[in-house]
């Protein structure tokens, strides 16, 4: 299995979309796969994922606006981290590199911008494969017991959220360690020297806040399904679509994977057993097995 480690500058910057300049890693060849990572990570979240792929696939992973090493203009308001502007990005990097239709993959926040690109571009996605969060969730978001665990897309919205983390490595240490260890499957412990490099990063001026946009343009789980709309079966997302749906994340209990047929005309459940939010991480093996079904499927 080969090693990846983008703990080095990445390998490249996108050409400018919006003013954002992705930064991201390609490698390998085969047929062409994009990964898209979640909060709170960056493009590290797939390491054991490519490892896994780079030997028969060009496998790119971007840091998506806000997050890693991306840059992004000085005067950007949330409104351009939501996930439409998220999938202009990665639409630019796709095109940008000629990949043609890819095989694309996320989870979190690469779920939703993955699922957008592809409504909005079905012409550059050959397959998804994503695990939560997806459509389907509704007014049950506002459960008690849903809103014991989205509290924290509450706090992004306030200013006082910036006063408590931004700029301060500890704090952001301290704070992204809780959702590593709470959303993750009981067979999982955070390694150390991962959240080190991930409070590095979120922890330097602006970083936090950056990351928290996506939340503030009200591209998170709360406000989409409090808006959500089932849509007409002609207007169901159709693009192939495999859905990883993890045993142990509290934040999407399985059973609100009971109406994605509702929302996408071909979709492929699949209940991770053990497995907590952080899928990529977490189920590694499962996840790139899943990418290359829908490679060879797809070719």
């Amino acid at each position: 299995m080969r090693t990846y480690s983008p703990t080095r500058p990445a390998a490249a910057l996108a050409d400018p979309v919006d003013g954002f300049r992705l930064a991201y890693d390609d490698l390998g060849d085969g047929d062409p796969v994009v990964l898209l990572h979640g909060w709170p990570g960056d493009r590290h979240d797939f390491r054991d994922v490519v490892g896994r792929l780079a030997g028969s696939c060009r496998v790119v992973v971007p840091d998506l606006r806000g997050f890693g090493a991306t840059e992004r203009p000085a005067d950007a308001g949330p409104a351009e981290f939501a996930a439409g502007p998220q999938a202009r990005s990665v639409v630019g990097l796709i095109e940008q590199l000629g990949l043609g239709p890819v095989v694309l993959g996320g989870y979190d926040v690469g779920s939703r911008t993955a699922q957008e690109l592809a409504r909005s571009r079905p012409d550059l996605v050959r397959a998804l494969v994503v695990s939560p969060p997806t459509p389907g969730a509704g007014p049950r978001v506002l459960s008690a017991a849903a809103q014991e665990q989205f509290w924290y897309q509450h706090f992004h919205r306030l200013a006082l959220a910036e006063h408590l983390v931004d700029g301060d490595p500890v704090a952001a240490r301290r704070y992204l360690a809780h959702f590593w260890s709470h959303w993750s499957g009981p067979g999982f412990t955070p390694d150390d020297a991962e959240l080190d490099r991930l409070a590095a990063g979120y922890g330097r001026p602006g970083a936090f806040v950056a990351s928290v946009n996506w939340y503030r343009a009200g591209a998170g789980t709360v406000a989409r399904s409090v808006a959500e709309q089932v849509p007409a079966p002609a207007d169901r997302l159709a693009v192939p679509t495999t859905v990883l749906w993890p045993e142990h994340d509290p934040l999407f209990p399985r059973e609100w994977s009971d109406r994605l047929d509702a929302f996408f005309s071909d979709v492929d459940l699949r209940f991770l057993d053990g497995v907590g939010h952080f899928v990529p991480i977490e189920a590694a093996a499962e996840f790139a097995a899943a990418i290359l079904t829908r490679v060879q499927e797809s070719a």
